[in-house]
């Protein structure tokens, strides 16, 4: 084996920075890792003269000074943003605060629904039940015409009361019907057409307004909106409708008491009558400002309540206007 002068004997003491040839080793024989080991191109490896041409060139390479650090960084944990890390605890606290805020006014709003709804199915279960036990008590003074009809009418707010909720479960537990391209102003001749004569309705409608809902939820948008109007009308009802850039705009107004500004959110809530009254004679369920509301909403749209020229209160009902009628 060849040396290096310095090395050898009698050569005298090796230096410091002598290299020394050795036999070609594999990665596993130096230590190394296998990704570690290999020479790159370029690098300046230490081989042994004669080995072949595809041994490993094995590199030892000196740490350097700015890959050790200084003594004091030796073993030191990173350093961490005290203030940083303060102000992402403070926002992850406050966002926790506004998701149960937002959880209990869930929570008091499923159980005001709740109470709510109970109160009005049992309205009409404990009328029912009252009618029936009485005939069951004096048979000899029923009459058998009587409590059926009555008894009907019970049944009806009750199915009512039922369909109604179960519309406005289905409003809000996915999207709307695809949109059809409706006649609002269809829809609006059609609902009069099978109504009582009084109060009197008074229409002023646009000649094509073809909104972006589907027919039988229009249907029941205006329906509602009549229903309202008729119930709380001295003796008019004027409905107009008209075009308002990419939107289809209702108006239904009545000669009534009007509605408070106090009251004019309320309204569009679950179980809200302007008057206060539970009684059937009053009103239907409760809940037909509500389903307005929640169906506007879900086509895009809205709806509000103001003052009305004719002395009441006037609702303003808003939808797109359907893609053909944008178009033309």
């Amino acid at each position: 084996m060849s040396g290096i002068p310095g090395n050898g004997p009698g050569l005298g003491p090796a230096h410091p920075l002598s290299l020394v040839t050795a036999p070609a080793m594999s990665p596993e024989q130096h230590g190394l890792p296998p990704a570690e080991e290999h020479a790159g191109p370029g690098d300046a490896g230490i081989f042994a003269p004669g080995a072949p041409e595809d041994a490993p060139h094995v590199v030892h390479r000196p740490a350097r000074p700015q890959d050790r650090g200084s003594p004091e960084e030796a073993g030191r944990e990173p350093a961490v943003d005290a203030e940083w890390l303060s102000r992402a605890l403070a926002g992850a606290l406050r966002q926790l605060k506004a998701h149960r805020v937002r959880l209990d006014h869930l929570l008091e709003t499923q159980r005001r629904f709740a109470s709510d709804a109970s109160h009005e199915l049992l309205t009409p279960i404990a009328a029912l039940r009252l009618q029936l036990e009485e005939a069951r008590l004096h048979p000899d003074k029923t009459v058998l015409q009587e409590l059926l009809t009555d008894s009907l009418e019970d049944l009806d707010r009750l199915q009512a009361i039922v369909a109604d909720l179960l519309l406005l479960a289905r409003i809000g537990s996915g999207p709307p019907d695809a949109p059809v391209g409706t006649d609002l102003a269809e829809a609006v001749l059609a609902e009069v057409a099978g109504r009582r004569p009084w109060p009197c309705i008074t229409t002023r409608l646009a000649a094509s307004l073809p909104v972006g809902a589907a027919d039988h939820e229009v249907r029941r948008l205006v329906r509602n909106l009549l229903d309202n109007a008729q119930c709380h009308a001295a003796g008019l009802v004027l409905v107009e409708a008209h075009r308002d850039g990419e939107f289809a705009e209702l108006s239904v107004d009545d000669d009534g008491e009007g509605v408070a500004p106090a009251d004019r959110e309320r309204v569009f809530g679950w179980f809200t009558r302007a008057d206060g009254a539970r009684s059937r004679v009053h009103g239907g369920t409760g809940l037909g400002l509500a389903i307005v509301h929640d169906i506007a909403e879900s086509y895009g749209g809205s709806v509000g309540v103001t003052d009305s020229a004719v002395g009441g209160a006037r609702f303003l009902l808003r939808l797109p206007l359907a893609e053909q009628a944008l178009i033309a």
